[in-house]
């Protein structure tokens, strides 16, 4: 089969199109043929060489698929072949042919298009994961959602809306107008404002139940006077950075805080398999009356699979980027 390989890691420019094993499905797996995927920051930090894929897992980057049952393994009983469907890999997407679990698999709407569904999978369960499952998100509480313009910040700021909280949100100027139509009630430019600040005054000192964020040691101070008594950090990636320099702990107790880190690739299959069921439960009717949809801000060829990762790591995009075979 044809996939987008590296040449060595490196920038963007060592991407290329050749030739790979197609992949056989194992017992309680399937085979897709691939007519959609999407791109990750996972998909930039593999493609450099510092994020290796799982143990077992492809060496092809791309961490979700939309597209059709090509195949399936022993013991298969769900699905059958030209069956539409799609999902979350540990690895593989950029291919034409990729292997997925029976159970991770979900089958495709009529309501929605390959495209579509290739912008799902990655950005809505750590959205959904981070709220419902790690920071419990409730009715009437009030989130801050970092990088809310970002393919997970747009899939977060919509899930946070079904839960019925009171959203606050940053990103740069540019981008506010997606906010709030997906459901923020106040954007804050993080280039020209305070954030911490900003939440002070609109929550009359009393903070936010819960962030969600990816920037880590840069926002972590503000993150953390930016909480309200019993708040909840969730943080999910280390754009700014990893070491916290001269934090009084003391914060952390007088406020009775809680500071959760997760990722989802490397998680257990069973995991996996539970947060997809939940998700999808949740989610499906919602995505039918279109309170939840993909953000997609550029559908891409696969032959520019170069120019989409070069938009990604420029920061320019809103929601998803996708990719079609």
């Amino acid at each position: 089969m044809k996939a987008i390989l590296v040449k060595s890691y490196g920038e963007a420019d060592q991407m290329y199109i050749g030739e790979a094993p197609t992949p056989s499905p194992k017992a309680q797996e399937i085979l897709v043929k691939v007519h959609a995927t999407a791109l990750n920051r996972a998909d930039t930090l593999q493609r450099r060489g510092a994020y290796p894929p799982p143990s077992g897992a492809s060496e092809i980057m791309g961490l979700e698929i939309a597209g059709e049952v090509a195949e399936i393994g022993e013991g298969v009983t769900r699905w059958k072949k030209g069956d539409k469907v799609f999902g979350l890999i540990s690895g593989g997407g950029y291919a034409e042919y990729a292997v997925i679990p029976e159970e991770m698999t979900m089958a495709l709407p009529s309501y929605l298009s390959y495209e579509q569904a290739a912008a799902i999978p990655e950005v809505f369960l750590t959205a959904f994961q981070a709220l419902n499952w790690l920071g419990k998100l409730q009715a009437g509480e009030k989130i801050l959602i970092h990088a809310a313009a970002s393919g997970v910040g747009t899939a977060a700021i919509q899930l946070a809306k079904a839960m019925k909280a009171e959203i606050f949100a940053t990103a740069s100027a540019s981008k506010h107008s997606i906010c709030y139509e997906l459901g923020a009630s106040k954007v804050i430019d993080y280039k020209s404002q305070d954030f911490q600040e900003e939440i002070k005054k609109y929550t009359e000192g009393q903070g936010v139940e819960m962030i969600l964020d990816f920037v880590a040691a840069n926002y972590f101070h503000q993150n953390i006077q930016s909480l309200s008594m019993d708040g909840r950090l969730v943080i999910l990636a280390l754009l700014g950075g990893m070491e916290v320099e001269k934090f009084n702990l003391g914060l952390v107790l007088r406020k009775r805080l809680q500071i959760i880190g997760s990722t989802l690739r490397v998680r257990s299959l069973d995991y996996q398999i539970k947060l997809t069921k939940e998700f999808w439960s949740f989610a499906q009717p919602l995505f039918k009356t279109q309170e939840l949809k993909p953000i997609i801000d550029t559908v891409y060829p696969w032959t520019e699979i170069v120019k989409a990762h070069t938009q990604m790591e420029a920061n320019k995009n809103i929601g998803k980027l996708v990719i079609t075979l």
